[in-house]
């Protein structure tokens, strides 16, 4: 007889469905497996094998054949050992069952009980797209699963509960969500109350977030570049619903998501070390999985010791940072991840650190600072927003026990300005300033007579890219955006303009 059960695969960010077809006909006993299978696919044979004498059932002692189809798609992973039981004996008539709009997924223990599965978010919705009204998955997925508005979610225990249920047995067991919150509660994170001095720091980190831009700290070392970037996520506005799914859905198919925390609430704050291979930050592999940069989608890309990491690895940081989306291709296809993130850099300015301190001389050579600092490219440069220097520390800052202003009061700014902007952008796709394209900048980022003079000077003295042309100007509209202005004025575009490198980093 032959079954078939419905299950799915992750392709990239989004699932596939795949139709998981058993036949049992008579010959010598064997278990096959097709439609180009993984490791891990194949070793299901005798995960289901055991599971199913484990639950009360018998595993036919005949020629079986299991085929995973569209037989082109590449299958990985352990997500398919329960459909193919439930086909197992559904074939073998052990259960009678209607399971033709039903989406069942998970891994089998070899007692029968299922365990936590990787990628049950863009599964689960793309089930529910195509119209199956019933999603059978791993008790512990079953918050993941029932994210996807509308859907049904039968939380599984084991394929012995299983078999009860599709026998009638038990009535089922539905899974009843909880509600979810309308936004995400405030990150928990140093606050920048707790830094002493470097108030122009913190407003370039509250312009920088208000509109989502890049930036990079430049400063000797101890100064605090890497305290004032872990204070980032503290005055950045909660995430909607549909970017928290969004990062859920990556964290899901990396397997990376807490059993416990179904929904990323947290923007993402990643913090890769300089050693960090190019697969790695980008992403890759035989089937490709998302790396750092894409882990950082909607939240913070924190690199420190900017200069450290290899040239190549920076480069490729490039595409990304225009595109805010990262393709990575393959003998088996192409794969596109989401990879919009604000890119936070810290570094030195030369290899002891202390070129430009007033307090301490360095000891470096003026080919060896102009060596190190050319470790960052001139067009990864261009793509940056904000350049600021961290200086040093003075004794009385430090030792002054008075906090300064609260990430919360800063936060509520830059929520006032990302609602502007919401409202601003509203139908085009776009969620803050960074991410406008020329058309946008033309049609929001009106400036006075006076500004545009400025800008115009600004371009000539300093021999600005095109690039950087509309980076100021996005840059000029979050600070004006910052005080409810209207149009760009020239105090909004001369603090613009002064984010701008002095001198190559």
């Amino acid at each position: 007889m032959l079954a078939k059960v419905i299950s799915c695969a992750v392709v990239g960010l989004e699932g596939a469905t795949i139709e998981v077809e058993v036949d049992i006909s008579p010959g010598l006993p064997s278990f096959t497996i097709v439609g180009l299978p993984d490791a891990a696919v194949q070793e299901a044979r005798e995960r289901v094998r055991a599971a199913i004498r484990h639950s009360g059932c018998s595993f036919p002692t005949r020629r079986i054949v299991v085929n995973l189809a569209p037989a082109n798609l590449k299958k990985a992973g352990p997500a398919y050992d329960l459909p193919i039981a439930v086909g197992i004996l559904l074939s073998s008539e052990q259960i009678q069952a209607d399971v033709s709009q039903a989406v069942v997924l998970g891994e089998l223990s070899l007692d029968g009980s299922l365990r936590h599965t990787n990628g049950v978010l863009p599964m689960a919705a793309l089930a529910y797209e195509k119209g199956f009204t019933t999603l059978i998955v791993p008790e512990a997925d079953a918050k993941e699963a029932s994210l996807i508005e509308g859907a049904k979610v039968i939380p599984i225990a084991s394929l012995a509960q299983l078999v009860s249920y599709l026998r009638g047995e038990i009535p089922p067991p539905e899974y009843q969500p909880d509600d979810i919150p309308e936004c995400a509660p405030a990150q928990v994170t140093t606050d920048l109350a707790y830094i002493k001095g470097q108030e122009h720091v913190k407003r370039a980190l509250e312009v920088a977030a208000s509109g989502g831009h890049n930036l990079i700290m430049v400063g000797p070392p101890g100064s605090g570049k890497t305290l004032l970037a872990r204070t980032l996520p503290s005055i950045l506005p909660p995430m909607t619903i549909e970017e928290s799914l969004e990062v859920t859905k990556l964290y899901s198919i990396s397997g990376l998501l807490p059993t416990d925390t179904p929904l990323m609430r947290q923007r993402p704050f990643r913090s890769p070390h300089y050693t960090i291979s190019n697969a790695g930050l980008v992403g890759g592999g035989h089937w490709p999985k998302p790396g750092e940069i894409s882990l950082s989608h909607r939240g913070v890309l924190f690199l420190d010791e900017l200069s450290e990491f290899g040239h190549s690895v920076l480069e490729v940081l490039r595409q990304p940072l225009e595109d805010k989306v990262v393709t990575i291709s393959r003998a088996q296809g192409s794969l596109t991840f989401p990879a919009n993130f604000m890119l936070v850099g810290a570094m030195n300015p030369c290899p002891c650190g202390f070129y430009g301190d007033p307090f301490r001389a360095c000891t470096c050579s003026p080919a060896l600072v102009s060596r190190y600092q050319k470790r960052i490219s001139g067009p990864f440069i261009d793509r940056i927003d904000i350049f600021v220097e961290v200086p040093h520390i003075d004794y009385e800052k430090l030792a002054d026990d008075r906090l300064g202003e609260e990430s919360t009061k800063a936060q509520e700014r830059v929520k006032a300005a990302r609602s502007i902007q919401k409202e601003r952008f509203q139908g085009t796709g776009l969620t803050c300033n960074a991410e406008m394209t020329p058309t946008e900048v033309r049609e929001f980022c009106q400036a006075e007579e006076s500004a545009r003079s400025l800008l115009k000077a600004a371009m000539k003295q300093l021999y600005l890219s095109a690039r950087a042309f509309h980076r100021i100007l996005k840059l000029a509209r979050s600070i004006a955006d910052l005080e409810n202005a209207g149009i760009i004025k020239a105090h909004h575009l001369a603090e613009a303009i002064q984010y701008r490198p002095r001198r190559a980093v």
